[in-house]
């Protein structure tokens, strides 16, 4: 068992927390819905990026490659300057939704290059301009710019032009629980020697200003050691269970810049401020030379050692930390074997993902760079999330008396109960610093790789009671807790579930399955009850995640009035049902009492299906015989319905909704088994028109899916059409038909069109900034290479299908998501003349530049055509899935597909109740 290994086993026994610190601390808290008390809603104007160095926030913190406790009480983060710039830089910026062409944009170029689980070693990179930082250009040429052009990035102003910038290495390895050493190395890549102040920061969230705060702490000088030391005193009495006193120690003597984490009030709106020592005092004192804006007794709630220093061409310059729960007399000399224990965290995490990372995969260099940094990537992203909505809400002076005609004004007015105080898994901290609950579905999917048991606790997060509203809806994301995400949530819970039992050679963790099964039932019944408009199980869903992939706002009431009845809505329900009846069997097979519910999984999957295609050909229904395709169905108030014709992954998702058993188990169920055979014999009409789990497959396989054999081949032969779902990179969000044939639907005078665009939409729908009409998607090619996997453990070699269409070349449904999967990998590796497509054409000093090419970004979709990158560049969140397909590519065989029940999941299905 490795170090890393060992720390996360004493998490789990409780011997140690090795959690309580970590990079929780947020990239962007300004313009955040918990920090809009605007009468409008707009909380970007409300607390804009000029507010955020002088404003206090309420409910977090944000920082620059900063940490913080689990409880975000004391941070840590880093601070620039250039000499040149007008403010310090202490924190990310970016384009709020307006000011972007494309939406809001992370304008800057910051890296995660590595994190255990435990962050017992984690190492991010900052690069920073020489020269001014061009704030005003970035956003005044993207808001001069329309939804046509390419965004403005921040490598296209030419400020990295001679390579004069410094690289910034933040590095943090723990000596103990509450021991955290620090290194920070500036790298001049500039021609000539270039300066640099840097300020590492420590502050604490004001938790004192508020009606419900406690006392200040405060941070003070110790003198006398050899040392510029700080010491950081919690005085609160409700807090110091999380934070008790702490020392942070600087590795030789520099000055030392307190301030108050206080609102500059007399900046911002020209009133007088509580004290002369504000938030952004620190800024001014440096930035300014107001030397009266820090103060000289040496106390305050924010301190910055400063450190002026000058990096000659091509050196690096490094400073030394350490921010332990020792005080000088404990810890002696606090740097005596710094580089040592440095050195000992970065090989044990060397150890450790050598045992993660598959030896097919650690021989390609490339590959295991993507793979490390995908997982660095999801450790960084962890955020401390504080919000309560009740709280929140009284603020506004709304209460649940308060009448539903002025609650209705105020975003997430009905969800009272909501109480978030938790290490959450975030999309990313800057353009999404909020989790979004079906996001976080698949971010459980890499990050049980290497941390199971925290995998399966963000799965639980969302069904607490402090989450999951009383009416059985899972909360979708900040901005409207009350949209409406995919129900993916049972899926991530059966594949965690599986994995986790092979890890535990065949001892699955049946308390956690128990546990998600019994709050996924609330949600289930939820979605029944209150996204089915017709009582004919085809479901509505409305936004589903998938923004603007339709004709309409499907989160907005239809211009033509009448409902949709989705494909892809309907599509999930099967999907969740399935996963639901997957579970049940699950746990069925060890305690009889989950029998019922198995068969009451069994026939909501076989209505459901039945409603998609029933017997005959209908025009009002979502299979189109003539097409071979899935569509929306629009139904009007006059009782009329049309197909909405969009080839998109509306219709490809019904491939999703497959599950494949042993025969033994349904052998071991006598009641389910006969109840299962009665119910179909009672309605042939639900059964034509799909597959059952009648007919034995490979070893004696049984299989439930949506698709039979002729629907299977039929939607396969669209996917695989490289003139229209199957790209260089993987699988489109719309068909490449619609490029030069755009989908159009009339209605009052008023046309509405879906068009083909491979990359940033040009539709305004949804700000404009998230794009399903073309591009790549990681989280849906994810569940359709796991659906191919799933049929060919089925089909087996008997099956072949034509890839791509109209190649005359056939193979098996393993060698297509094996090939599918190396298109999606080959977005992020070097290609034969060493480029990588996610980084498209435009940014040269990436492809080529040795100080640049091996860092990747891991946006959150992909150009259609190309494999560029779009949208939000540190979503690593799903995106980060990439690691457990360059995974699987690893060791993936026909063979080790064959030996599995669930393709994907290394496990056999449990035997206990079975060997007999």
């Amino acid at each position: 068992m490795s170090a890393e290994e060992q720390r996360l086993k004493q998490i789990r026994t409780g011997e140690a927390d090795w959690y309580k610190w970590g990079p929780y601390l947020s990239e962007r808290q300004w313009g955040t819905v918990r920090e809009d008390y605007s009468s409008d809603g707009n909380a970007w104007g409300y607390f804009p990026h000029d507010h955020a160095r002088s404003r206090t926030y309420r409910w977090g913190e944000d920082g620059l490659g900063g940490i913080t406790d689990s409880h975000n009480l004391l941070c840590f983060a880093l601070a620039l300057w250039n000499g040149n710039d007008p403010i310090l830089k202490e924190r990310l910026f970016g384009l709020t939704n307006s000011e972007g062409n494309h939406g809001e944009d992370v304008k800057e170029y910051y890296f995660y290059l590595d994190s255990t689980p435990t962050h017992s070693y984690m190492k991010y990179l900052y690069k920073y301009p020489q020269a001014e930082f061009p704030y005003n250009d970035l956003v005044e040429t993207n808001r001069n710019r329309d939804r046509y052009q390419l965004e403005y990035e921040l490598l296209d102003t030419g400020i990295f032009e001679g390579d004069r910038y410094f690289d910034v290495f933040v590095e943090y390895a723990k000596g103990d629980v509450e021991d955290i050493l620090i290194q920070i190395s500036i790298a001049n890549r500039g021609p000539e020697a270039a300066p640099i102040h840097v300020l590492p920061t420590l502050w604490f969230r004001n938790t004192w200003t508020w009606a419900v705060g406690g006392a200040k702490p405060v941070f003070t000088k110790i003198e006398g050691t050899g040392n510029s030391v700080i010491h950081a005193q919690i005085t609160d009495t409700l807090l110091d269970k999380y934070v008790k006193d702490y020392y942070f120690y600087c590795d030789g003597v520099a000055p030392l810049l307190f301030t108050e984490n206080e609102t500059n009030n007399q900046r911002l709106f020209n009133t007088a401020n509580a004290s002369p020592y504000v938030k952004d005092g620190i800024n001014n004192a440096v930035v300014q030379g107001q030397q009266n804006a820090v103060n000289p007794s040496d106390v305050g709630t924010k301190v910055s050692p400063h450190y002026e220093v000058t990096v000659g061409a091509g050196e690096t310059k490094v400073l030394r930390f350490r921010l332990t729960n020792q005080a000088p007399a404990q810890v002696g000399q606090p740097f005596g074997t710094f580089d040592q224990q440095f050195a000992a965290r970065v090989q044990e995490a060397d150890e450790f993902y050598a045992t993660v990372i598959p030896p097919a995969v650690q021989a390609d260099r490339d590959r295991a760079n993507v793979m490390r940094q995908a997982l660095a990537g999801m450790m960084w992203t962890k955020q401390y999330f504080y919000y309560d909505v009740d709280q929140w809400l009284r603020e506004r002076n709304i209460t649940p008396w308060t009448s539903p005609s002025n609650r209705k004004h105020v975003r997430n007015n009905d969800w009272f109960h909501m109480y978030n105080d938790d290490i959450v898994s975030m999309p990313d901290k800057w353009e999404y610093p909020w989790y979004a609950a079906w996001d976080l579905a698949f971010h459980v999917i890499p990050i049980s790789l290497i941390d199971p048991d925290f995998a399966k606790d963000q799965l639980m997060l969302m069904l607490r009671e402090d989450y999951l509203h009383p009416n059985g809806q899972i909360p979708a994301y900040e901005w409207n807790f009350g949209d409406v995400n995919p129900p993916v949530h049972a899926f991530a819970t059966w594949e965690i579930y599986t994995r986790d039992r092979e890890r535990n050679n065949g001892e699955g963790d049946l308390e956690f399955l128990k546990y998600a099964f019994s709050k996924l039932l609330i949600n289930f019944t939820w979605w029944v009850n209150r996204k089915d408009e017709g009582g004919n199980n085809l479901f509505q869903g409305g936004f589903l995640g998938l923004d603007n992939i339709s004709v309409f706002d499907r989160s907005s009431p239809l211009p033509t009035g009448g409902h949709l009845e989705q494909a892809d809505g309907t599509s999930w329900m099967v999907f969740f049902s399935q996963r639901m009846f997957q579970i049940a069997i699950e746990l069925a097979l060890h305690d009889s009492i989950y029998e019922d519910l198995a068969i009451k999984f069994f026939e909501h999957t076989m209505w459901i299906s039945g409603a998609m295609d029933r017997i005959g050909d209908h025009c009002d229904e979502l299979w189109d015989e003539a097409d071979g395709f899935f569509y929306d169905v629009l139904r009007l108030p006059d009782g009329n319905s049309t197909r909405l014709k969009v080839r998109s992954l509306v219709g490809l998702l019904p491939l999703m909704a497959v599950a494949v058993f042993p025969s033994e188990a349904f052998e071991k169920l006598p009641r389910f088994k006969a109840r299962a055979r009665e119910f179909i014999m009672r309605h042939p009409e639900l059964t034509q028109n799909v597959h059952l789990p009648s007919k034995p497959g490979e070893q004696n396989r049984l299989m439930l899916s949506v698709l039979n054999e002729d629907k299977l081949r039929r939607v396969l032969s669209r996917m695989l059409d490289e003139s229209e779902f199957l790209s260089d990179c993987g699988i489109r969000s719309l068909s490449r038909y619609h490029l030069d044939n755009p989908y159009r639907f009339y209605h009052g005078g008023q046309e509405f069109k879906v068009g083909y665009v491979a990359g940033d939409s040009t539709s305004g729908m949804f700000g404009g900034n998230s794009n399903w009409r073309g591009p790549i998607w990681m989280p849906v090619n994810l569940l359709l290479i796991r659906s191919l996997l799933q049929l060919y453990s089925y089909y087996g070699d008997a099956f072949t299908i034509e890839y791509p269409t109209g190649s005359g070349n056939q193979v098996t449904l393993f060698t297509v998501a094996q090939c599918i999967s190396e298109r999606i990998a080959g977005i992020f590796l070097k290609d034969e003349s060493g480029r990588r497509p996610v980084y498209g054409t435009a940014a040269e000093k990436f492809q080529t530049d040795p100080h640049w090419r091996d860092l990747i970004l891991f946006y959150e979709y992909f150009n259609g055509d190309s494999g560029a990158g779009i949208g939000a560049s540190h979503q690593t969140g799903w995106t980060g899935c990439i690691a457990r397909i360059i995974q699987a590519l690893g060791y993936f065989t026909p063979e080790t597909v064959m030996n599995t029940v669930a393709p994907g999941e290394l496990a056999k299905y449990p035997v206990e109740g079975l060997a007999e």
